[in-house]
């Protein structure tokens, strides 16, 4: 009995060393000298909002970085460095939790991947060290005028969802851009091709120096490119889109890991909900319309982009 009653206080000793350890850490993240609530509830509130984005941010091709980013920089008490650094672990989270599913749907291509996503991973590598270099204030500006760009170019953007592709370039071709995909809420077979493959390439390179720099992801960007553009069937635009976040994202957060932009009490509740929302999020890409969560989407980016704007600019602290 003594020795239970030992190991239970040794224990709850650990546990409350462990508290006051990571509470500081918090509000040292929060930029506040002390939490205006109790520490463990950020943790909690992060976990219940990533697994919700989770479900939102597969269905809808944009990654969870994108949707991460500007709503816990502007309604969470934590400083913007660390939001980045973990915002590109959640996309990373994400997209790999949702990987499996998706090659195995065939609603992912490899052949379409792989060559737009070296490009993109060398620009976010450049993009995440000039984040890092610049004041927070200025990034914060920066990051509310891109998210609003993104709600309008969502807005305005006239989606296809099988695009007309008459003629493949010789790109295109040469590295084998092609496949076949099966349509559940259709149920027909769906052969697709890609155009305009040079033009890709070089739009994924600017889109993976964005990613770095606000820690957003790029999936925002890789579905209007993919399908816009390459003229890539809308759901598998969204599919492959998350496959490429998979490693433009790591290739960015090693440099937030390095630069020690990253706190575990932000990242592990961030990761651990989106995975599980994730999971969720692509089992619902088979059946929903990728459009019908789009006006959501665009909702929550223009209340987050317009915080994230009035907090850099001083209207809103």
């Amino acid at each position: 009995m003594n020795n239970n009653r030992h190991t239970a206080h040794h224990r709850l000793r650990g546990w409350a060393a462990l508290f006051a350890l990571t509470s500081p850490a918090l509000a040292c993240a929060a930029g506040a000298p002390e939490a205006a609530v109790p520490w463990w509830l950020w943790p909690l509130a992060l976990f219940g909002v990533c697994f919700v984005l989770g479900m939102i941010a597969v269905p809808a091709g944009i990654g969870g970085g994108v949707l991460f980013v500007p709503i816990v920089s502007g309604f969470f008490p934590f400083h913007l460095d660390f939001v980045r650094g973990a915002g590109l672990l959640v996309a990373l989270a994400s997209a790999l939790a949702a990987g499996p599913g998706l090659l195995r749907g065939g609603l992912a291509d490899l052949r379409l991947a792989l060559p737009l996503t070296l490009l993109a991973s060398v620009g976010a590598i450049i993009g995440a060290l000039v984040g890092l270099a610049l004041p927070t204030a200025v990034v914060e500006v920066a990051l509310g005028i891109t998210i609003l760009c993104i709600a309008v170019l969502m807005w305005s953007a006239k989606r296809s969802e099988f695009p007309d592709v008459t003629r493949p370039d010789s790109l295109g071709v040469a590295l084998r851009i092609c496949g076949v995909f099966h349509d559940a809420q259709s149920g027909r077979d769906v052969d697709w091709r890609v155009h305009r493959t040079p033009l890709g390439i070089g739009l994924f390179a600017g889109v993976g120096v964005l990613a770095g720099v606000f820690g957003l992801g790029a999936g925002w960007a890789n579905v209007p490119v993919l399908n816009l553009v390459m003229g890539v069937p809308l759901k598998v635009s969204a599919g492959t889109s998350g496959f490429i976040l998979s490693i433009v994202d790591s290739a960015a957060a090693w440099v937030y890991i390095n630069k020690g932009a990253l706190l575990a009490i932000i990242a592990v509740p961030s990761v651990i909900g989106i995975m599980l929302g994730a999971f969720i999020g692509a089992r619902l890409l088979r059946v929903l319309r990728a459009s019908a969560i789009r006006r959501l989407v665009i909702a929550m980016l223009l209340l987050a982009g317009a915080r994230a704007l009035m907090k850099g600019m001083g209207w809103w602290t």
